[in-house]
């Protein structure tokens, strides 16, 4: 897999940690490819992304006065809850961010798209369900990177967030 990290506008607002966790997800997939073994499920490749990508979003969330300080810190709120399109009407106006995205950051589009990326990057390599199988392929595993970069940037230009010099 091939892409800078460097260049990317929200390059300079990510936490040390959230870089060092894209940074060893580009690895392990440059690594991989060269190994000679081969796995069944490649799924540990995308892990570290998808954990920078839940840090990116709540900082994101939080910088943007979607979710309050006391979410952010605290141990009860939920990426992929806040990003549902289908949360209960009852916990939308608390906890959803998903219509916030919506009314601030240009329509639907962008947020589907975190959603998309929320789900295919993140649940379904960290879940197991019956009768479905979630292995996925190295190149599967390099395309989910990329989809987590790609949400990034687009989180970033359609918000119009300013990126940090």
């Amino acid at each position: 897999m091939t892409f800078s990290l460097n260049g990317r506008p929200w390059w300079g607002a990510i936490d040390e940690e959230t870089k060092e966790l894209l940074l060893e997800a580009e690895l392990l997939s440059e690594k991989a490819e060269t190994w000679t073994d081969k796995f069944a499920d490649y799924s540990f490749v995308v892990f570290p992304a998808a954990k920078a990508y839940e840090g990116f979003l709540k900082k994101t969330f939080l910088d943007m006065g979607f979710i309050s300080e006391e979410q952010y810190y605290g141990k009860r709120f939920r990426v992929g809850k806040a990003l549902n399109p289908n949360l209960e009407s009852q916990y939308r106006n608390e906890e959803g961010v998903y219509d916030r995205i919506v009314d601030h950051c240009g329509g639907k589009e962008l947020a589907d798209k975190l959603w998309d990326t929320w789900r295919s990057a993140r649940n379904m390599i960290f879940h197991w369900f019956p009768r479905e199988s979630n292995r996925i392929t190295l190149g599967e595993a390099n395309q989910r990177i990329l989809s987590v970069v790609e949400a990034m940037d687009a989180l970033f230009a359609d918000c119009k967030i300013k990126p940090s010099k």
